[in-house]
């Protein structure tokens, strides 16, 4: 009970200091410095802050078996050509920290890399995407010359335009430098780079604070000469990355330098007398935002997630770990504060995140940003390149990538087990679609998905469509095991589709889900979906089938729907007339999953009294409207193997929430006989294909 006080107590307290802060008016540097040195002075004023939830009693949703499963939305490696010249310079931020020094065995145990933080993170709360594995490259070890070449030859294949790594000096001493000595010395190596000085003490927390320090910072005149005169080799190769014809140098946190503007003096009068000739200096706004001149410096560089304050959504998880202590935030905030920010008068090189959980370093503690996806991150990358810097210079136009191989803070570009090279394709696609705004391919022609597991009945809708006069593009997902048939019903009746086997899990949710992501990235903008539906549970089963499919397959009613999307950009889903339901129907079984479903796509909560779905999973769909679901990147292991069910599966859950998160997304939800003008059913008439429940 005292504790609750306490704790009650000091949430008063904090919440009525921040509510002042934010109120009072000041320079953001200076609202920026205040904020950092009170969070190192007192932060155990600081609240718990909200508790997730208590684990659903049905079962935790998290991988069992193993954690290096392809989702949806898993991308091979598949280069292509680049726009040339590309419309920004993007510069990765690179952790030298994947092998081992004598340091890290002394401090964390022999033969720690970060690869051992990696590997133990576990889920926390429902939807927690942990461990997070390496793809293609693996667990590598950088003292293995191979892998920085390999990792060069990948970051150009898909646009990214230099690497800057992170140099740790510690007032003479340096560490994790090996790898970058072995860049330095392989020419075979062409892809530019540059150093960002990680000036912060190294302790055990891995956040620079000054609790537990391993090693420290000995800022002083002598340090500042002897630490440009030791990265002078960096500054000089033919290969550093250059703004104006001058080598970049970066400094993490240059607040902590005792007199920056002298450390900036010194290092650049050093360099005019060794040769290098004019630097320059930048820093990262990773703690404040001050004009880079305050410091002596030339120019700063945004440094997302930091310096942002999202929704605390960790209140909606359900928990994994009742013991967990940790922050979930919305990673789509973080995107839509950046992006809506106003590029100062100072010089400025914004940047982009591709995600961020910290977990593997702080188990049950981290701080994890949810719905973080690789479109979304291209969507911020190209909306950065186009608009942000659509008045800068060549010169001018540098976006930094945070990052390339953060691994045990889940920010990390290079291909990943769950994704493959999905977050670097989608680094691909910004930049081809910034080098030519508004050329973006989308394809009118719809597409027809059928989910054939009757081949008797996709025989009835192939019927159908050869009487429409077949203007889909048609693809048929099917078990291995029935492909042969399936295409000697095609070949007889002249059809040409594609063909997609699928395992027999998640009926016919699972393949189209993985079906219209693959169309989504390839600008297909309608579908139509479709299944070989029977209900042999019901009597009335083909009866249900014959309906739904005739509402939506017909000849009239394709051209009326088809002519709807096209005058109306906001229409999403398009479902049979009879057979939009209320949610708080058939709810039974589905509502655990339901609600699951909805925090793990980020969606509003369920309104059961008000939100409805679209019953038998046959509707048309303008694809963006459906990003909700597909950019969740949902997992195979959440659909239960095939046994017969009838009701409250994960793929009954999702064909609940279809409807729900087009609106989510600004799309509208509505009949095919509304659309086309015809008359509705009664609303009063009950639903006679399925109980209500």
């Amino acid at each position: 009970m005292t504790s609750r006080l306490n704790e009650g107590l000091r949430t008063l307290l904090f919440n009525s200091l921040r509510a002042a802060f934010r109120i009072t008016p000041m320079p953001e540097r200076v609202r920026d410095r205040l904020r950092q040195s009170y969070l190192e002075r007192f932060a155990d004023t600081l609240p718990q802050g909200p508790r997730g939830k208590q684990g659903d009693a049905t079962g935790e949703r998290r991988a069992r078996v193993r954690a290096d499963v392809p989702a949806i939305g898993w991308l091979p490696r598949r280069p292509a050509a680049l726009p040339s010249p590309l419309p920004a310079t993007l510069v990765a931020f690179y952790l030298p920290q994947f092998h081992a020094i004598p340091e890290n065995d002394a401090w964390w145990g022999a033969g720690f890399t970060e690869w051992r933080n990696v590997s133990r993170a576990l889920p926390q709360f429902e939807g927690h995407v942990q461990p997070r594995l390496p793809g293609d490259l693996g667990f590598y070890d950088l003292r293995n010359p191979q892998v920085m070449r390999d990792q060069a030859t990948l970051a150009r294949e898909y646009g990214i335009g230099a690497f800057c790594f992170y140099y740790y000096w510690f007032g003479g001493k340096t560490l994790l430098e090996a790898p970058l000595q072995q860049w330095l010395g392989d020419e075979s190596i062409d892809l530019p780079f540059c150093l960002c000085w990680a000036n912060e003490n190294w302790s055990r927390r891995w956040d620079g604070r000054a609790d537990d320090i391993l090693v420290g910072q000995q800022h002083s005149a002598e340090d500042d000469l002897a630490f440009i005169a030791h990265v002078a080799p960096y500054l000089r190769d033919r290969r550093y990355l250059r703004v104006d014809g001058r080598p970049l140098l970066l400094v993490y946190r240059p607040g902590l330098l005792p007199e920056p503007r002298a450390t900036a003096a010194r290092w650049r009068t050093w360099c005019r007398e060794n040769g290098i000739g004019e630097i320059h200096i930048a820093y990262t706004q990773s703690f404040d935002r001050a004009d880079p001149a305050d410091y002596g410096f030339d120019a700063a560089v945004e440094f997302p997630p930091n310096l942002a304050t999202p929704t605390n959504v960790t209140a909606d998880q359900s928990l994994v770990n009742p013991g967990y202590r940790g922050q979930v935030l919305d990673w789509r905030e973080l995107a839509d504060d950046y992006r809506r920010r106003p590029l100062p008068e100072y010089r400025l090189f914004p940047g982009v995140n591709c995600g961020w959980d910290n977990e593997a370093r702080r188990s049950g503690a981290g701080r994890t940003y949810l719905h973080a996806a690789p479109r979304r991150y291209r969507d911020w990358l190209r909306d950065t390149i186009e608009r942000r810097l659509a008045d800068r210079a060549a010169s001018d136009r540098l976006v930094f990538v945070n990052a390339w191989n953060e691994w045990a803070e889940g920010a990390v570009l290079e291909p990943d087990a769950r994704l493959g090279h999905a977050w670097l394709q989608a680094t691909h696609d910004a930049l081809m679609l910034s080098a030519a705004p508004g050329s973006a391919i989308v394809s009118t022609r719809p597409c027809l998905v059928i989910h054939a597991w009757y081949p008797d009945v996709l025989e009835e809708i192939l019927e159908v469509l050869v009487s429409d006069g077949h203007r889909f593009r048609v693809i048929i997902t099917t078990p291995p095991d029935k492909v042969a048939q399936i295409r000697a019903i095609l070949d007889k009746r002249g059809i040409d589709a594609e063909i997609e086997a699928h395992e027999n899990r998640g009926r016919d949710i699972l393949p189209f889900l993985r079906v219209a992501n693959r169309l989504l990235d390839e600008g297909t903008e309608l579908v139509l979906k479709l299944h070989t539906k029977k209900s042999p549970h019901r009597q009335d089963g083909d009866a249900w089938r014959n309906q739904l499919i005739g509402h939506l397959l017909s000849p009239p009613r394709v051209d009326g729907i088809v002519r709807a999307y096209h005058d109306d950009p906001s229409l999403g889903v398009v479902a049979p007339e009879g057979h939009v339901q209320p949610l708080g129907y058939y709810w039974g079984a589905n509502e655990s999953n339901v609600r699951y479903l909805t925090a793990r796509l980020g969606i509003g909560a369920p309104r059961v009294e008000s939100d409805d779905f679209v019953s038998g999973s046959m509707f048309w769909a303008r694809l963006e409207a459906l990003r909700p679901v597909l950019d969740a990147h949902l997992d195979d292991w959440e659909f239960e193997a095939e046994a017969g069910q009838v009701d409250g599966t994960f793929a009954h859950a999702i064909e609940r929430v279809f409807a729900l998160a087009a609106r989510d997304a600004g799309y509208g939800v509505r009949t095919a006989a509304s659309v086309c003008g015809e008359p509705e059913p009664p609303a009063s008439q009950p639903y006679p294909f399925a109980r209500r429940g």
